[in-house]
């Protein structure tokens, strides 16, 4: 019996991972479930308890920094859907972590993860990570100055949280993946692409040295790389409908317009340029993406007011202290700068 503790338990992915465990209830036990009110000294005195098996790591933003790092200092399984805990501190956490003991949750890391099963590490040429394109990537002509919260959360594919869902729709989650896959599979930034597949049937390609490609295909689902990382190195049965091959139809790709969506260039910046640089973008975005949501910048804007960030606030270093930093000044940057920066 695997015994799980839940972090974010009642958000999108806390909420599924809870079923999966639910429906195999010989393999997986909640150990403990937390969420937005429980308190941090509890949370991390729960993932380093002794009959905690498996950490699930589903706390949205930077606020699942500190869990994590404690779990992996107790030595447990993290099975990770926050991207923002390796994106702000990917150094730190992965010279905490052992070799397998980080399970990535994200279905496009999850599917690299999948097809690098049994491969040697210098066959791999490229990683590809594909993004549907959101809601606006199919409408050229739309002003994104006049996109709605309503809009922005009408995700024509996955079924998400609110702030996941809008950095789907500014393209932001993709230069997040890109600095996450770097972390974890030890890729540099110049061999991970980013490509728009509309069906999301792909969830994302690995390229080899031979001129090789494996794909991880299946309907967009976020049980199914949950189970992965649970069950690893099992796979449960019966834990989504598999994806007829007779019945997927086209499968689209389309190169990504960077003067449209100019987040993923402004990632891979804040990445190369390292220190504190990712921490200031994450929260700026995090910020930026909470002021849209309540109405307080328009959705052209976010990606803007986050490059500003970028540029103002002061490199701070990369301990974990000089990191929170960062993540701190960045916020307050974003809350002093939103009435200013929406013209």
């Amino acid at each position: 019996m695997t015994k799980v503790a839940v972090l974010g338990s009642t958000g999108s992915i806390g909420r599924q991972a809870l079923d999966v465990i639910g429906r195999y209830p010989d393999r997986f036990e909640v150990f403990g479930k937390v969420n937005s009110e429980t308190p941090p000294d509890a949370v991390e005195a729960m993932v380093a308890h002794p009959d905690c098996d498996i950490v699930l790591v589903a706390i949205a933003g930077a606020a699942a920094l500190r869990p994590t790092l404690a779990a992996l200092k107790a030595g447990k399984t993290v099975a990770l859907a926050t991207k923002e805990v390796l994106v702000m501190a990917g150094d730190l956490v992965m010279a905490q972590a052992a070799p397998g003991q980080i399970r990535p949750v994200d279905s496009e890391h999850s599917a690299i993860w999948q097809c690098l099963w049994g491969e040697r590490p210098e066959s791999v040429s490229r990683l590809v990570i594909t993004a549907s394109g959101g809601p606006f990537w199919a409408q050229p002509e739309r002003d994104l100055d006049d996109v709605t919260v309503e809009d922005a959360l009408n995700h024509p594919r996955w079924s998400m949280g609110p702030k996941v869902t809008v950095d789907s729709a500014t393209l932001m989650n993709k230069g997040l993946e890109i600095i996450e896959a770097r972390h974890l599979f030890g890729i540099g930034l110049e061999r991970i692409d980013v490509v728009i597949h509309p069906q999301s049937t792909i969830h994302s390609l690995v390229e080899f040295v031979d001129g090789s490609t494996k794909a991880q295909l299946g309907h967009p689902d976020m049980r199914l790389p949950i189970a992965i990382a649970l069950a690893y190195p099992q796979r449960l049965p019966g834990v989504v409908e598999p994806c007829a091959m007779e019945s997927v139809g086209r499968l689209d790709f389309h190169p990504l317009d960077p003067v449209r969506f100019p987040a993923v260039r402004l990632a891979r910046e804040a990445a190369a340029a390292g220190g504190s640089r990712p921490a200031v973008l994450n929260a700026a975005n995090e910020a930026a993406v909470h002021a849209f949501l309540a109405h307080k910048l328009p959705f052209g804007r976010i990606v803007k007011v986050v490059e500003a960030a970028l540029g103002s606030v002061p490199e701070t270093g990369a301990d974990l202290d000089a990191l929170l930093e960062a993540d701190r000044l960045a916020r307050e940057y974003i809350s002093n700068s939103v009435g200013t920066l929406r013209k």
